[in-house]
């Protein structure tokens, strides 16, 4: 019986949890890592910064250079994708090949969603997930270009400040009152739109696109509530869906991502998940969690390694993600989603954009953020997943 272990993925956590086995735990035995893009195993937040803005080059976001793996006795294979798991065998069909694995990590991320409407248009149109999606539309960036995005999340807003910084007329869809409000409630949400419309992006709100349609001055987006906007080229930033196809075809449990226990183990002892695509019985929360964030990303790549390793490790650190638009920065730790709060505190100065939010559940702080306050994340860490002091509070 083999001890390779295969890791089937080209993102962060495939190669943090490469990194670990080789240089943290020591394992000594086959690596083979399946990467279906050209690329080597690399990270996602600089596409929609650094990269897109022209900043750095987009050869930055890969994690380690193939020589890395070559140094390491990894046998990484670019531009091969994973077609077929036969968990009797314990075997990965592809390319023409079936690779025996004493162990396999499922490390294979996220896709951008679809827009039916967009894509049957056959209009230009930019999905910002992949390098090649990045390189292209940074080459399209310039003074006056239309830009609409159709979605006002993370990647539409990221997308929407290097938009505006290159030039770019830009205008931002968003179906419901305010981009992000899921995620950050009404008030940080309203300060956050307030901030792009400053910048000059026309943020349309409760705005849904009905029909989209090629004309001779470029794309014209008919929106529900009778307006036509014009523009000369689409981004679509709607959210991702978790790659979870080679494990449902597999017989492994998905639900909204690849079910797993708390330390990246599916119902196969053999077989783990880690990265966008896992959905981790959480230990802190009590739940189920996936999370599509770079720091998830490296945390369950050293707890995937771990386990991988025998090694007795779990997957419990509380969410955190970043953001960098325009000159405004933050840092968020917990998770509070719709339903997870009931109210959130804001303290600071709102119109300046430096200030603390915190999102609470009773007493209890399920969340915390700051914005341009760099030594207060030190304090939000500490704080998340505690019960405050009344008094703290009020004051």
């Amino acid at each position: 019986m083999t001890n390779r272990i295969v890791v089937v993925g080209g993102g962060l956590a495939a190669a943090t949890a490469v990194h670990e086995l080789r240089t943290t735990h020591g394992f000594t035995g086959p690596v083979t890592v399946l990467a279906d893009e050209a690329h080597p195993p690399y990270e996602r937040p600089p596409l929609s910064k650094a990269v897109l803005l022209g900043e750095k080059e987009a050869t930055t976001a890969i994690v380690r250079p193939a020589e890395w793996y070559a140094d390491h006795d990894v046998d990484l294979r670019t531009g091969t994708r994973a077609e077929r798991i036969d968990r009797d065998t314990r075997t990965v069909h592809a390319a023409g090949e079936d690779i025996g694995y004493g162990q396999l990590l499922l490390a294979t991320g996220a896709r951008a969603r679809r827009l039916p409407l967009v894509d049957d248009s056959g209009v230009p149109a930019t999905y910002l997930r992949t390098i090649g999606d990045s390189v292209a539309l940074r080459g399209l960036l310039r003074p006056g270009l239309r830009l609409g995005i159709i979605g006002g999340g993370w990647i539409g807003l990221e997308a929407a400040a290097a938009a505006r910084t290159a030039g770019a007329e830009v205008t931002v869809l968003e179906a419901l009152e305010l981009p992000l409000v899921r995620v950050l409630g009404s008030e940080v949400a309203g300060i956050m739109t307030a901030m792009h419309r400053e910048h000059g992006v026309d943020v349309r709100t409760s705005s849904q696109v009905t029909a989209v349609e090629a004309t001779s001055d470029g794309t014209r987006l008919v929106l529900d509530h009778g307006d036509d906007l014009v523009v000369d080229h689409v981004l679509v930033g709607i959210g991702a869906q978790p790659n979870t196809e080679l494990a449902e075809a597999a017989g492994l449990t998905v639900d909204n991502g690849i079910r797993t226990d708390a330390h990246l183990r599916t119902g196969d002892a053999t077989v783990l998940a880690a990265g966008d695509v896992a959905n981790v019985d959480h230990p802190l929360l009590g739940r189920p969690l996936r999370v599509e964030h770079w720091d998830t990303a490296i945390q369950h790549g050293k707890v995937a390694a771990a386990t991988l390793a025998g090694v007795d490790a779990v997957a419990d650190q509380q969410p955190y993600f970043f953001t960098d638009q325009y000159d405004f920065g933050m840092e968020y730790v917990g998770n509070a989603g719709p339903g997870d709060y009931d109210r959130v505190l804001v303290r600071g100065d709102t119109a300046g954009r430096v200030f603390t939010a915190w999102w609470l559940a009773g007493d209890r702080i399920v969340a915390g953020m700051h914005a341009n306050d760099w030594d207060a994340i030190d304090e939000v860490r500490r704080r998340v997943g505690t019960t405050v002091d009344p008094a703290w509070l009020e004051s």
